[in-house]
């Protein structure tokens, strides 16, 4: 009796000692394929020192949701677990802001003019079809400051569950961001440059609204070369990075040379360069025409020795965006979408961050980029399509082509590049060459460093509708939000090397789902096996047991 008692005395304690030691010890294991639960160390970076809470408001909460949904809600639940289990500071709630009735309208109004568009879906239950309203949206607050996380990563052409396997990627980067931007504050400064007509405030004013998000920016103009170069040089090196936005005044040898000496001391450069004059403003006339020229900016051999080439040709190509026009005459005119060849869309099939997982990019009468062999690291960030052809400058270009039936055997150039990261060290454009002046301690080779030049100024310009600047990369004509301001936002947080937030968007995460219409044909089938065969064999089992048992005790 007294060593029973004592085994069970030690086997107390020993459980108490056990408790004790895993309340101390905590440890999450992740063992999916893909690592999806596994924060990246830049997100725990961001997080690891918060010391104030964050509290997160999740609005995909809802009893109608389609599968592909329930998932996303489900994937971003378990997302932000693991944020909790991190740090205990960041606290969240799932909300249906759609619940009651009562408020229903209320709650849509209210989210909407905090800029959390609601989203229709389309749901398939059971062969049947019906529409869903849901907000794909997250608040975060800290410290009396409110961020919105968009849980949903459009992309054009993809079906339900495609956008869904897009989001849930996105998902720890889109809430890294938005604890980054709470948290951390601002230190790195960028400069718009002015000076050589570059797009004018109101047409660069979303996306410099968007990047005021994550740094001081401010207007830097290049005029006081003439006077003061060394001064100029002094006050743009103050900037981490310069924006050229679709200059149109050719630029001299005395601000070439401070920009290169820019580059020299490891300043970062973000160029949208058009090569050939055209605007589709410039066709809305009683002709529908106007030519497109070549546009001297006076960069080719700057560009050139830095290891590419923007050829004055426009691109055409049969994969573009729609424009929209007027057709018919009078009252009797009407809207249509036609297609139109010099707005391409542009993709990639990088894995590299700046482009993994992007929605198309919108060009307009864009212009293909030559690579050429140096010591430079060379990305194609962006492409056309293969059906693409180019055409030479100058040129006619007329409305009149979307009325013409486009043969696909002229579309035969391929591929085109129309974006392109350029990495390492470069060379001095002055490099043994005569200098306009004389500057305090030149250099001709820089450090480590890095641009990014798109052939094509509109890729950062927003519409404008009464005055107002809308939203860039939206088409308020279709509705359709092209990838324009992720690009460039990507592309700014790569070049400034930003949190390494942007290597995030590199995780690949890949969800599976189930065949609704292959559920709805076989749900007889699937129903009788799971419900009617457990029956029929537990039957098969009482009867041979008792036909077992009454032949053993009848003998």
């Amino acid at each position: 009796m007294n060593k029973t008692l004592k085994y069970i005395a030690i086997l107390v304690l020993a459980l108490i000692v056990i408790n004790f030691i895993s309340s101390k010890l905590y440890k999450r294991f992740d063992l999916t394929s893909d690592k999806r639960y596994t924060l990246s160390e830049s997100t725990i970076t961001i997080i690891k020192d918060l010391e104030s809470p964050i509290v997160v408001d999740v609005f995909l909460e809802g009893n109608d949701f389609p599968s592909e949904f329930r998932k996303l809600k489900k994937e971003t639940k378990q997302l932000l677990e693991e944020f909790s289990a991190k740090n205990k500071n960041i606290i969240f709630n799932f909300i249906n802001p759609l619940e009651d009735e009562s408020t229903r309208t209320r709650n849509i109004e209210q989210l909407t003019q905090r800029g959390l568009i609601p989203m229709q879906l389309s749901v398939q239950e059971s062969g049947k079809s019906s529409q869903a309203v849901i907000f794909p949206w997250a608040l975060a607050s800290y410290n009396e400051r409110t961020v919105s996380i968009p849980l949903v990563k459009n992309k054009i052409g993809t079906t339900q569950q495609e956008l869904v396997n897009n989001s849930v990627q996105h998902l720890e980067y889109a809430f890294a961001d938005g604890f980054s931007k709470l948290i951390k504050p601002k230190r790195r400064k960028i400069a718009i440059l002015k000076g050589n007509e570059q797009l004018e405030d109101k047409y660069i004013a979303d996306f410099v609204k968007k990047l005021g998000e994550y740094y001081f920016i401010a207007p830097f103009t290049l005029d006081s070369v003439a006077s003061n170069p060394q001064k100029t040089l002094t006050g743009i090196k103050a900037f981490d990075l310069i924006i050229s936005a679709k200059p149109t005044e050719a630029f001299s040898e005395e601000e070439k040379l401070v920009l290169d000496q820019y580059t020299m001391y490891g300043g970062k450069s973000l160029w949208l360069i058009d090569a050939v004059a055209m605007e589709k403003d410039s066709l809305y006339n009683a002709d529908g025409t106007n030519f497109a020229v070549n546009r001297d900016l006076n960069l080719t051999e700057f560009f050139f020795k830095y290891g590419i080439r923007i050829n004055p040709l426009m691109v055409s190509t049969l994969y573009s965006a729609p424009i929209t026009l007027a057709m018919g005459k009078g009252s009797e005119s009407q809207f249509q979408h036609l297609k139109w060849p010099y707005s391409p869309l542009a993709g990639s099939s990088s894995k590299h961050p700046i482009v993994n997982n992007l929605n198309l990019v919108k060009f307009d009468f864009a212009n293909p980029i030559d690579t050429l062999k140096n010591n430079i690291k060379k990305t194609i960030l962006l492409e056309t399509a293969p059906l693409t052809k180019l055409e030479g400058t100058p040129r006619e270009v007329s409305l009149k082509v979307v009325t013409k039936e486009q043969n696909p055997i002229t579309f035969n150039s391929g591929n085109q590049s129309l974006a392109v990261l350029l990495e390492g060290k470069f060379n001095s454009v002055y490099s043994n060459r005569i200098k306009p002046f004389k500057l305090q301690n030149e250099r001709n080779k820089s450090v480590a460093t890095k641009m990014i030049v798109i052939a094509d100024g509109d890729v950062i310009k927003n519409d404008v509708f009464r005055n107002t600047p809308q939203e860039l990369g939206f088409d308020r004509w279709t509705g359709q939000t092209y990838g324009n301001k992720e690009f460039l936002l990507n592309a700014v947080n790569y070049l400034l090397d930003d949190n390494g937030l942007i290597n995030i968007r590199s995780k690949e995460i890949a969800i599976a789902f189930l065949d609704q219409q292959k559920i709805a044909a076989q749900k007889t089938k699937w129903q009788l096996i799971n419900i009617l065969l457990p029956l029929v064999l537990l039957t098969l089992f009482g009867l041979v047991f008792n036909y077992l048992r009454k032949k053993k005790y009848a003998s």
